[in-house]
């Protein structure tokens, strides 16, 4: 007997070149929500939510409930919807019990170190997830499962997501034509990301075939001095501080500080 697949919506997100997923079970409409992005303009420092509100519609055109809102890990090059999404689908349909905002357990690391560049306090990102997913972890998306998969290299918290015969790696494998993540990011390992790579081929075997950095063949010194030596010319991301700022508080803004709203400044720059 055949696996049952999941209905899955691509959308990708251009300003930021991030592919966010809505995948759902067929027979029961329960949907799971993946790498979701929040409007930044950086020029005026404004948010908005069009993105996400296109999210919000095909859920509801579609008829699905969202039961989890799924981090692959820490982006450090786009803004994450995760809790304006939570929100939004809480206050506007009755039937919808509150989808939980999920990560890698590993995300305490990311943020206390973070948290200690950006000066931002324990009580702003203690418990701003509502679940971390331990490595391996099965969870139920109706008549199908998600099970979770730990795929570091890229960052140390990063994770995959399997739902039927896909996996969704996040940024830990792109297409073909693009290849690898970077691996400089703090506590990045080109050695890691290699060694997650072939966890991520279940369902793409054509990377195996024709990825520029990583077909068959390959072996991890030549990734290895390939990787680190594309790092070592890469700018940081557009986005790096503000998205770090928000991400690791799951979505929430600063707390108010001396009678305003705190912004999400430049901070300080990343060392490798």
């Amino acid at each position: 007997m055949s696996t049952p697949e999941p209905i899955i919506h691509t959308c990708f997100e251009p300003r930021t070149s991030t592919w966010q997923y809505v995948v759902a079970d067929p027979s029961t409409k329960s949907a799971v929500i993946i790498d979701s992005v929040l409007d930044f303009d950086l020029s005026t420092s404004t948010i908005s939510t069009e993105t996400a509100d296109g999210l919000l519609s095909l859920v509801k055109e579609n008829g699905y409930t969202v039961r989890h809102i799924l981090e692959t890990h820490v982006h450090a090059d786009h803004l994450t919807a995760s809790r304006y999404l939570q929100q939004q689908l809480e206050q506007t349909n009755p039937d919808q019990t509150k989808p939980a905002i999920c990560i890698g357990k590993r995300i305490h690391g990311v943020q206390e170190r973070f948290a200690g560049r950006y000066g931002i306090e324990k009580a702003e990102y203690e418990g701003a997830f509502d679940r971390l997913i331990d490595d391996d972890d099965v969870f139920p998306l109706g008549e199908l499962q998600v099970q979770a998969m730990h795929l570091p290299g890229h960052t140390p918290d990063h994770m995959g997501y399997m739902v039927g015969a896909n996996v969704f790696c996040g940024d830990s494998l792109f297409n073909t034509d693009v290849g690898s993540a970077r691996c400089d990011f703090p506590d990045g390992n080109a050695h890691e990301l290699y060694a997650s790579e072939p966890r991520a081929y279940t369902t793409v075997a054509e990377q195996k075939e024709a990825n520029k950095h990583l077909k068959a063949g390959t072996s991890e010194a030549e990734f290895v001095a390939w990787r680190q030596g594309r790092d070592a010319g890469l700018a940081e991301p557009r986005l790096l501080h503000q998205a770090l700022q928000f991400n690791i508080r799951a979505g929430r803004l600063p707390a108010p500080r001396g009678g305003r709203s705190a912004g999400l400044g430049t901070g300080c720059c990343m060392s490798r």
